[in-house]
């Protein structure tokens, strides 16, 4: 049997689906239409919420299988592995794609492996070659000083990991109708030489993923101890504070801060990259923001080709006068 369809692995946590799941479903419709074949989702864990699998459909899945069990409430590589394995092995599909998360990153070159399939991990975009029907697999490469095009023309399935938060998630379309297949995993799918023990979440404060706001600061700052103007705006306007690689790598603020291509990928209502030029590396981490607003002394920087408002300035005139501002009750 021919390989055909698209498949998205869906992440649940503690049986609640995981909002990468309908990012990936942006992209799987998007690969489907041009393939004109069935999108798929596959989703590994125990005792998964119907209403999760469902919205998966309403988003845009033709076909949900739920692979579940006991030992996979937990992530795990080996049985997850397994599953996935089996899973592909069955249904034989064209296109497997996930998140760069730790679960995708960690499970999917394994079974690329198991399956004899080519995988490009951290993709930018994905497309359909015309004629061809092979999966375009786009990711910057060499430091991020180029974009790669990459393509698995003699293996399937085609295998692509893609960050979280650099798309939408698919919208809910009322009315959908799918099918919802929930399988109870075999036993000899489940060993596994790791025994999940406990979960120790990270104690810092910092949560780019979720904020809707964010401030990102870069070498403009020019040391740590201008950090504190920075999180008085912050303050001001509820908003998390990222930066780039140069202000991480000089100490000034730690890693889970860091935005871009070595750190996270953040998609925020307001984005405000203050005294930071706009690397590629840096802007594959926050391009897809709704609002970007840029301050920079140098009007030729990078920033401002993405920025839909542009500040030319020395950021230590103007964010006092933006938190001035803020202060007395007006808008930025």
């Amino acid at each position: 049997m021919a390989n055909s369809g698209v498949w998205i692995l869906a992440e649940q946590k503690d049986g609640v689906v995981q909002s990468v799941s309908f990012e990936l479903l942006t992209r799987g419709i998007d690969l489907a239409s041009q393939r004109n074949c069935k999108l798929s989702a596959m989703i590994i864990g125990d005792q998964i919420q119907q209403a999760g699998l469902q919205e998966l459909i309403d988003r845009g899945a033709d076909q949900v299988v739920c692979l579940e069990g006991a030992g996979l409430k937990h992530f795990l590589p080996e049985p997850y592995s397994s599953c996935m394995t089996m899973l592909i092995e069955e249904h034989k599909p064209e296109i497997v794609i996930a998140g760069a998360t730790t679960i995708g990153r960690t499970l999917m070159p394994y079974v690329a492996i198991k399956v004899t399939a080519g995988l490009t991990a951290d993709c930018t975009e994905l497309s359909i070659e015309k004629g061809t029907g092979n999966l375009l697999q786009t990711r910057p490469a060499i430091g991020g000083n180029i974009m790669a095009t990459i393509k698995t023309p003699n293996h399937r399935p085609q295998m692509a990991t893609v960050r979280p938060r650099s798309t939408m998630p698919a919208p809910l379309q009322c009315g959908r109708t799918g099918q919802i297949v929930r399988i109870n995993a075999e036993q000899n799918l489940l060993h596994s030489k790791i025994v999940y023990e406990s979960f120790i979440a990270n104690e810092d404060k910092v949560s780019l993923a979720d904020a809707e706001t964010i401030i990102a600061v870069g070498r403009g700052i020019k040391k740590a101890e201008n950090l504190p103007l920075i999180y008085q705006l912050a303050d001001l306007l509820g908003a998390a504070v990222g930066a780039t690689r140069d202000v991480v790598d000089r100490g000034w603020l730690s890693y889970p801060h860091q935005i871009g291509l070595s750190g996270q990928t953040v998609n925020p209502k307001l984005y405000i990259g203050i005294g930071l030029s706009g690397t590629i590396q840096h802007l594959a981490g926050m391009q897809t923001a709704e609002n970007i607003i840029a301050v920079n002394s140098d009007p030729e920087a990078q920033i401002f080709k993405v920025a839909d408002f542009g500040i030319v300035g020395d950021l230590f005139e103007v964010v006092p006068k933006m938190i001035e501002r803020l202060k007395a009750g007006e808008s930025l």
